[in-house]
């Protein structure tokens, strides 16, 4: 009989000690609120049961640089013009790639529900196996060699983008002994400069790894998670082929997406 490998990690904290931290913040929230203190929507940056986000918060304050300067040297994706092809992660030269086909559409927008258009969105993700392409997974699970994980398009007159995909699978992290993150994708919203780049995670409904995943929870706001799960939509899908579902990007205001600080990657 196959053995489970065992993880070489050497975090210590078990499961039952990462949810016990994760529900009694959560609890300290709900009393606050109750007291009449305002809707906290924002990730808290030194959550606790995200061990690493201790020492990756920043703790000093931020300080004006030349975003000129910074566009000559932080990365780009692509340099050439976003192509049709390019919205389609679900295809390659070698063949299609494996795992529940699904097609992702949603707008952007700002805080007024105005569409936001011409704008690049970009995502990545893992594969239905839950791993990425990149030398740092060394996830035991198969790679797919025709699923790069990556995608982009430009947003239309109505501030709608459309990607065909496959839905990733959970994967282990180290944050603690046997962590494993929900199913989700990276978007990156670039706005008119790099500057102005915007990272956000997208879930799936039903996921029963979101009471156990400390980054989800480290937004400790129900409304406001609940803003980063998609909705299946089955008007969305297509016959035979393929899941459709809805998420939408706000920008800002009261009811907007959440985004991570730079440097959050898991």
């Amino acid at each position: 009989m196959p053995q489970t490998p065992v993880s070489s990690d050497s975090a210590q904290d078990s499961q039952d000690t990462i949810t016990r931290e994760i529900n009694q913040l959560h609890a300290d929230y709900a009393e606050r609120r109750a007291a009449g203190a305002p809707a906290e929507d924002e990730v808290a940056l030194d959550f606790a049961p995200y061990r690493s986000s201790i020492l990756r918060h920043p703790t000093k304050d931020p300080r004006h640089v030349d975003p000129e300067l910074i566009e000559l040297t932080s990365p780009a994706f692509g340099h050439t013009d976003v192509g049709p092809i390019e919205s389609d992660l679900t295809i390659s030269e070698r063949g299609e790639a494996l795992g529940e086909r699904m097609i992702l559409e949603g707008r952007l927008l700002d805080a007024d529900g105005r569409p936001v258009s011409g704008q690049l969105i970009e995502v990545w993700q893992a594969n239905a196996a839950g791993r990425y392409i990149h030398k740092r997974d060394q996830h035991p699970a198969p790679l797919d060699p025709n699923f790069t994980g990556t995608g982009r398009c430009i947003t239309d007159s109505e501030g709608r983008y459309r990607f065909i995909t496959i839905k990733p699978g959970p994967y282990p992290w180290k944050n603690h002994m046997n962590a494993w993150r929900p199913a989700h994708i990276h978007f990156s919203v670039f706005g008119n400069a790099f500057t102005q780049r915007l990272v956000t995670q997208m879930y799936f409904p039903g996921d029963p790894l979101f009471p156990l995943d400390p980054i989800y929870n480290s937004i400790v706001d129900q409304d406001a998670r609940d803003r980063l799960v998609a909705e299946y939509d089955h008007e969305l899908s297509s016959p035979e082929w393929a899941l459709g579902y809805r998420w939408n990007i706000v920008l800002n205001g009261s009811k907007s997406t959440w985004f991570e600080a730079e440097g959050d990657e898991a």
